[in-house]
């Protein structure tokens, strides 16, 4: 029976736990903006706030793909919306690319610096 190395090492199941969940958080980001087209909706909700009429005209799809397109951001925590009478604008939410940002950061930082080997 062949013993790997991450069952030779003692943690416990709070750290492994939190170590986790941010890798599984950033994953699901990055699925949700994976979509070219959800992408591109976020790149254009950083220049100012738009609304489903704006995004359809610069994406020149249907009303309906604009607003699913739109909800699954909602989901995923990247976008936040404000009613306007009769429309409803939406806004990147300040804080919903942190966590994916700083994995990326971390992953970027350590990719030019020589890492250690571990012995077979």
């Amino acid at each position: 029976m062949r013993v790997r190395w991450y069952e030779r090492v003692q943690v416990s199941d709070a750290v492994v736990g939190a170590a986790v969940r941010p890798v599984e958080q950033v994953a699901d980001v990055l699925k949700v903006v994976a979509d070219p087209s959800r992408l591109r909706i976020l790149t254009l909700l950083a220049a100012e706030q738009l609304c489903v009429c704006h995004l359809q005209d610069a994406l020149g799809v249907g009303q309906t793909l604009v607003s699913h397109h739109l909800r699954t951001l909602r989901d995923a925590g990247l976008v936040e919306t404000e009613p306007c009478g009769r429309f409803i604008y939406y806004r990147l939410r300040p804080s919903g690319l942190d966590t994916a940002r700083d994995a990326l950061g971390s992953l970027a930082a350590a990719g030019h610096t020589p890492a250690p080997k571990r012995p077979c």
